[in-house]
């Protein structure tokens, strides 16, 4: 018997968003659980409707799809996101895969490829053209930053880059070093700044570049 996927739709534009619900629920292997236009309202009530695999929408109004995502895959790590957008926009789609996204979809995609990538991505797999595909391997290539582009990190902005490393996102490294939400924000648009990156994955790239070594894992969260 085929299994039957549950999936919830996050996307601002009402027409979008029936399409995206009708397509789903036509096919035999899934069942839309929910629909929801902002990320506020999804981060609020989309765990109740427990959706494996998530469409969201990159660009919302108000809080972001990729920050949708961090919130969400933070509190419930099982669910698997897949950003749609409606152009390659190269660092949007990395930033997306740093928050925690499995893969993503053009907006205009078929409902055969709609399909394929949330059977991909509930399988384990991440749905992404070759071109995002190499432009991943290629940040983690990237060589590590001369010593002057660190020397001009603070201590606390190292700090706040290591706990980026481990995978720690930023309302927990805001209570690990007991400074705002907002101070951390800051700090990270420093380190980008500073080390000439432009997101998550290219900042812990170099970090690791430099540490020529996989950082410790980082331990459980606290309940």
């Amino acid at each position: 018997m085929e299994t039957v996927i549950p999936v919830a739709v996050v996307e601002d534009d009402p027409r979008v968003r029936t399409q995206l619900v009708q397509a789903i629920n036509r096919f035999k292997s899934c069942r839309c659980v929910g629909d929801f236009a902002t990320a506020e309202e999804a981060i609020e009530k989309l765990p109740a409707s427990r959706p494996e695999v998530v469409l969201v929408d990159i660009h919302l109004p108000g809080l972001s799809g990729i920050e949708c995502v961090r919130r969400l895959k933070a509190d419930h790590p099982k669910m698997e996101f897949i950003m749609l957008t409606v152009y390659e926009d190269t660092d949007t789609v990395l930033n997306a895969l740093a928050a925690g996204a499995s893969g993503y979809l053009l907006k205009q995609a078929t409902r055969d490829e709609l399909l394929e990538a949330i059977q991909q991505v509930h399988a384990g797999g991440s749905p992404m053209t070759s071109h995002i595909a190499r432009k991943v391997v290629q940040t983690f290539r990237q060589p590590a930053p001369a010593g002057a582009e660190l020397a001009t990190l603070t201590p606390r902005e190292q700090q706040v880059l290591e706990l980026l490393a481990k995978g720690y996102i930023y309302k927990e490294i805001a209570h690990l070093l007991n400074i705002s939400y907002a101070t951390v924000h800051n700090h990270i648009r420093r380190i980008y700044e500073k080390l000439q990156v432009r997101s998550r994955t290219q900042a812990v790239a170099k970090f690791l570049g430099r540490e020529k070594a996989t950082p410790p894992p980082r331990p459980p969260r606290q309940a």
